[in-house]
């Protein structure tokens, strides 16, 4: 990471996640906004890689950060950093092109742990995030199952472990730990369950792992 966009207005708040970026991400070059106004005019004039959002602003709503983000940098990776952990801003905020959903009141080595997944190309979510957007796909896929008449794709048994804990939404290396198998081989496991299941991302495979009834 080079350029790294760090909203909060907060100043404790600011300083502790300041603290954290730098540890996470050492070579990074830190800009930090207080308000959704001067984030927007950072975003303006300047390309960043990451931005670390927070949701409530004294002067408006970081999400327009994160949609201002997308359309001006799509390469630029949003990051929110909040306390709300509700439907109400969740959605919103990946609809409006969040990469990730980090809720503050975690511990701060778990909060660098996730940030550190952004590097290994996985979206850094809070646990209690990943099975709310899990759970929202699984009420969804409840009407889909009973229309569907499709049979499921035929997956072998070593791929059924790997497609049901990708649906609890274990990171690859937690799945090799636990299979006892190297992140390579799962990487290509996960390949052959996206194309058998002709999906393209971990909330598309979780919603077919609840179809088959992997959930139980």
């Amino acid at each position: 990471m080079q350029n790294i966009l760090l909203l909060e207005d907060i100043p404790e708040i600011r300083a502790w996640m300041r603290a954290l970026v730098q540890r996470v991400f050492p070579a990074a070059d830190i800009r930090e906004a207080s308000r959704v106004g001067d984030a927007l005019r950072l975003v303006q004039t300047m390309r960043f890689d990451l931005a670390l959002i927070d949701l409530g602003l004294p002067d408006g709503r970081g999400v327009d950060v994160v949609t201002r983000l997308r359309d001006l940098q799509p390469e630029a990776q949003s990051v929110v950093v909040t306390i709300h952990d509700d439907d109400e801003h969740l959605f919103p905020a990946l609809q409006a092109g969040a990469y990730g959903y980090i809720l503050k009141e975690q511990p701060r080595e778990l909060i660098a742990e996730q940030l550190q997944r952004i590097s290994q190309g996985e979206p850094p979510l809070s646990p209690s995030i990943a099975r709310r957007v899990i759970a929202h796909f699984a009420a969804a896929a409840q009407s889909l199952a009973r229309k569907s008449t499709v049979p499921s794709a035929h997956l072998t048994d070593r791929e059924t472990e790997v497609l049901l804990r990708v649906g609890k939404g274990f990171t690859l290396p937690e799945i090799a730990t636990q299979l006892g198998l190297s992140r390579h081989t799962i990487a290509d496991y996960v390949k052959q369950i996206y194309r058998k299941l002709n999906v393209s991302s971990r909330a598309e495979a979780a919603l077919e792992a609840q179809r088959m009834g992997l959930f139980g």
